[in-house]
């Protein structure tokens, strides 16, 4: 997640078609493209004009520099609403800005055309949850993908209770409870990527799609596309997760929360990639963590749009409790990296995980998801 900037001087979403390829750009450098409620809406009416008409054969969707696909959500601003209206249940921008983005993921997720991501550079939250759905999802030597919301008190959202049990062994509980972060290797091993492409090869991939014969099956005209611009397997980075894949299912393996976290707060090992995470874990929100075990158990068997209208109730009730704005204001506010997380210990923030399951009012946002 990454704090907004004022990026009055451009539009924050650029929308063009080059022959049957419609192409969405975020366009907001100064956030590393953080999403605001505004480029939501604007995503989602180009996807939605794009899907009902003919001459569209594919969407891509991509930002306009080469570091960050997309670093977030805008949560400073949401801070501020929240602390503007602390009584609020729900907070009415909270609300807004949570339900249009989970239904512009599931717009994605369900989109009835191919849809190309490019997720080179920093994809983070709210970035990997446009990632994630996608059909096609590209990563490069630069990408690093990652969900850090226990840093601020927040949880994997944007589907992450629908993607993140769906990956290989138990990898995406250790990913939720540590935000640990992931290479292009790693996204192809969890399923988080597709292909594995030069990031300068960017343009051409448009240019290809742009100058594709759209006969038969459009997915397939996109898969050769991409395929033919892909890099060797041997140009592969490392992937952590597949190199301690032992570990982490060792770390993961018990069977109530409180030992999850105490052996990988525990470790003690000399790869740097652990270290980090067991660190990111000691640090974070006991409440997130919490949170991370209790969606993944309580998504097992629920449908994707179930899953967005269960955990827009919690990041609602995210914004009503006191851990998502301190560590927003300590990560990205006074940049102190001092929260003072509210429960302060893991069992007094699973004795009160039952809360953030608690819906505001009787007429859910997303009622009408299917």
């Amino acid at each position: 997640m990454r704090e907004s900037a004022n990026q009055d001087y451009a539009p924050a979403v650029l929308v063009e078609t080059r022959e049957a390829v419609g192409i969405i750009t975020l366009n907001a450098p100064g956030s590393l493209h953080a999403l605001t409620l505004n480029m939501i809406r604007m995503v989602y009416q180009a996807l939605q004009d794009w899907a009902a008409n003919d001459a569209i054969a594919c969407v891509v969707l991509q930002s306009s520099t080469d570091k960050a696909f997309c670093a977030g959500g805008d949560v400073r601003t949401l801070r501020n609403a929240i602390l503007a209206e602390p009584s609020a249940m729900p907070n009415l921008l909270a609300q807004s800005f949570f339900s249009e983005e989970y239904r512009l993921d599931h717009l994605i997720h369900t989109y009835p055309k191919p849809v190309v991501v490019w997720g080179g550079g920093i994809v983070m939250g709210g970035g990997l949850g446009l990632l994630a759905g996608a059909s096609h999802r590209v990563v490069t030597p630069t990408t690093r993908i990652a969900m850090p919301e226990i840093t601020i008190g927040l949880f994997p959202d944007v589907g992450g209770s629908w993607f993140l049990p769906r990956m290989p062994g138990r990898s995406g509980l250790f990913l939720g409870l540590t935000g640990a972060a992931l290479n292009a290797h790693d996204a192809l091993f969890t399923g988080l990527g597709d292909y594995f492409l030069p990031q300068e090869q960017r343009e051409a991939s448009i240019a290809a799609l742009a100058a594709a014969e759209w006969q038969g099956d459009a997915g397939a005209v996109v898969d050769r596309v991409l395929r033919s611009l892909s890099l060797a397997t041997d140009a592969l980075p490392v992937s952590e997760v597949r190199q301690n894949w032992d570990t982490i299912n060792t770390l993961t393996a018990g069977r109530e929360l409180g030992e999850v976290v105490a052996a990988i707060t525990a470790y003690q090992g000399d790869v740097v990639w652990l270290q980090r995470a067991a660190a990111s874990l000691a640090k974070g929100a006991p409440s997130s963590a919490a949170l991370v075990w209790e969606l993944q158990k309580r998504s097992r068997h629920l449908s994707l749009a179930d899953v967005f209208r269960m955990e827009l109730v919690v990041a609602l009730q995210c914004c009503a409790h006191p851990d998502f704005p301190e560590g927003v204001r300590a990560l990205l506010v006074d940049k102190d990296n001092a929260p003072q997380w509210s429960p302060r210990t893991l069992d007094a923030a699973i004795a009160a995980v039952d809360e953030f399951f608690q819906a505001p009012g009787p007429q859910h946002p997303l009622a009408d998801l299917n």
